[in-house]
């Protein structure tokens, strides 16, 4: 247990060291013209994709691209307002470029609790079994919280599995 608890520390002594130095560093970006430039790229994207993914039949009354279309060209004009509206403030107004300063361990956690998130989908996906996936994604959060009682463990996995027996067998659904 003593080697155990030796190997929880080291990991956390380094988790904190990597912690402080991403905690120094922080970006600068214009914020404005990037999500307006991402938004617009993103929105033509969807634009070309849109026929090759929705089958359109000639019975129906309203396309089945009508809606999708819509909600493009929705993004495409809300995309050209933030633009422009940005544009105006730094050219005829003469206002400096709006940024957004963003802390790296802040993204850095998030980017673990997606990617913690994204495992458990693709064990899901992988194995066909949800139980497999939510015990990972369990230990998971209960490690990259820290938690060090082993009774959160077992409560954690036994709540886990017993949710997925209680859909599985006692609702016969099956995920």
């Amino acid at each position: 247990m003593k080697e155990k608890q030796n190997f929880l520390d080291r990991w956390d002594a380094k988790r904190d060291e990597i912690g402080e130095k991403l905690a120094k560093k922080e970006i600068q970006f214009p914020s404005e013209f990037a999500s307006g430039i991402v938004c617009l790229i993103l929105a033509f994207i969807i634009m070309a994709v849109i026929p090759s993914q929705i089958a359109v039949s000639s019975t129906d009354v309203v396309d089945g691209r009508a809606f999708p279309r819509l909600l493009v060209i929705v993004m495409i004009v809300g995309s050209v307002v933030v633009l422009g509206q940005e544009l105006y403030r730094v050219f005829i107004k003469k206002q400096p470029v709006t940024t957004k300063t963003i802390n790296l361990l802040v993204e850095i956690k998030a980017l673990v609790i997606l990617g913690i998130l994204l495992g458990t989908y693709l064990i899901c996906r992988v194995t066909d079994l949800f139980v497999i996936g939510a015990v990972f994604c369990s230990l998971s959060f209960l490690i990259y919280f820290r938690c060090r009682k082993l009774s959160y463990y077992v409560i954690t996995l036994t709540v886990a599995v017993l949710i997925w027996v209680a859909f599985r067998f006692g609702l016969n659904v099956g995920f």
